[in-house]
């Protein structure tokens, strides 16, 4: 089981942006609806409240999701080049088979498929969206509890990992030791293509980057990104562009207290499903979702 339940993506038109991820990734839509005003202020975000929104699930019928909420573009939005919620990695069966697929897609490749510097259990490739979303779609080369990683049931699954830009990796590490309560492996130093190719760095260059586990599972990704990297500009009172959420499940609500930018409350839905929800914000001023529930 893992601990990620959501990815929420800021889009221009949440239909054809859902129509988009159902031919090409074989999501479909389980829940499309306003965003209600308090959800909205939970995420700091009150212009963004009563924009259409949907919640997509994969077609393994894993119950980890894709959300769109509709917002208005930012001009000055580069993806991979701010602080926050960088991108989205989907599990997938066959990278090769995707990559195929994605070739005829309206997706750009950006990162066609490649062994990863420093960590032989997975083969990614990367895609940009219409609304400059980032997805990192990656096969599964060892899955299992020692990995840590999943076993995709579909050619294109559910979301594994959310990865987050970091302007200070020890501070976010410890952030997540001393508030999530979650482990966290020692920095490895990549060569990280993508922030390479963002940031117009030589292809040698290295970044720091860790993950984090819960339950068992890789969920998270934090990356050091470069001090040209800039916090993220957003429409006043609206949620930031890109990948602006992540969720997730929390077993100790008690450890949370006093560290909540929005206190929890019971939401229902079919991603919340009646559970107590709150609200975290990281170092770098992320919106870290908190759903009750899960174990460590």
């Amino acid at each position: 089981m893992t601990l990620l339940k959501c990815a929420t993506l800021v889009v221009a038109d949440v239909a054809a942006s859902s129509q988009r991820y159902s031919e090409w990734m074989d999501y479909a839509v389980v829940e499309q609806g306003s965003l209600p005003e308090d959800l909205a202020a939970a995420w700091q975000a009150p212009a963004s409240a009563g924009r259409p929104y949907a919640i997509l699930q994969p077609a393994s019928g894993e119950a980890v999701f894709l959300r769109f909420v509709e917002g208005d573009p930012v001009a000055s939005y580069a993806p991979i080049r701010t602080y926050g919620w960088a991108a989205t990695e989907i599990c997938v069966s066959d990278v090769m088979a995707v990559n195929a697929r994605m070739e005829e897609s309206p997706f750009e490749i950006v990162g066609p498929p490649k062994d990863l510097d420093g960590f032989a259990t997975v083969k990614p490739m990367q895609v940009k969206g219409d609304d400059q979303e980032i997805v990192y779609l990656t096969q599964i080369l060892q899955p299992g509890e020692g990995t840590g990683l999943p076993q995709p049931r579909s050619l294109i699954d559910r979301p594994f990992i959310m990865v987050l830009a970091s302007h200070d990796l020890p501070a976010s590490v410890q952030w997540v030791k001393e508030v999530l309560g979650l482990p966290v492996i020692d920095p490895v130093a990549i060569r990280y293509s993508m922030i390479n190719l963002a940031f117009d760095l030589d292809p040698e260059t290295k970044t720091d980057i860790v993950t984090a586990k819960g339950f068992g599972q890789t969920f998270l990704e934090i990356d050091q990104y470069p001090a040209e990297a800039t916090v993220r500009g957003r429409h006043p009172g609206a949620l930031p562009p890109g990948v602006a959420v992540t969720t997730m499940l929390h077993p100790d609500f008690a450890r949370l207290e006093g560290h909540w930018a929005s206190e929890p409350v019971v939401r229902e839905g079919a991603l919340y499903a009646g559970k107590r929800t709150g609200v975290l914000l990281t170092p770098e001023g992320a919106l870290l979702e908190v759903i009750e529930g899960g174990e460590y």
